[in-house]
């Protein structure tokens, strides 16, 4: 069985201040909706066959925002392992997005379950930005090491 992979954008800004804040998504649809520490990620999906992953991430970004994906340069970040098996590669890229602007790509899902009524749910809920720190208690816990390589890079 192939490993599954995704391929996402850890987006990255500075304030006036010099603090250093990520934005991260929360997924939407039912089974999230009343989960919050450890719930949020980047945005992210996984490659269409043959598709190169920094184009995906791309891609994904779009598409679970609205947004068009910030300019680059993008810094290759060291993949990642969820509990469930997926690898995530992830490219860092300095650049803003306002939260209130989300508008995500939507799925279809039997809800309530065994119903046979269909609802379409957003794949992301909810967008913000985050410091570091509250990142890390936002994130699912597999995100802790990309955020300390970030924040390496960025110089602490």
């Amino acid at each position: 069985m192939a490993q599954k992979e995704s391929a996402g954008i850890l987006l990255y800004r500075k304030t006036p201040q010099g603090r250093l804040e990520v934005l991260l998504v929360h997924p939407g649809g039912p089974f999230w909706a009343g989960r919050d520490a450890g719930a949020w990620s980047i945005p992210k999906g996984e490659p269409a066959a043959g598709e190169e992953p920094l184009k995906a991430a791309l891609r994904e970004f779009s598409e679970e925002t609205g947004a068009r994906p910030p300019e680059g340069p993008y810094l290759p970040l060291a993949p990642i392992r969820l509990k469930s098996g997926k690898v995530v590669q992830a490219w860092a890229a300095q650049g803003d997005f306002d939260p209130a602007a989300l508008r995500s790509n939507t799925f279809r899902l039997e809800w309530p379950p065994r119903s046979g009524r269909f609802q379409d749910f957003p794949e992301v809920g909810r967008a913000a930005w985050f410091a570091l720190p509250r990142a890390k208690e936002k994130a699912n816990p597999a995100y802790g090491p990309m955020l300390d390589e970030l924040a390496a890079l960025m110089g602490g």
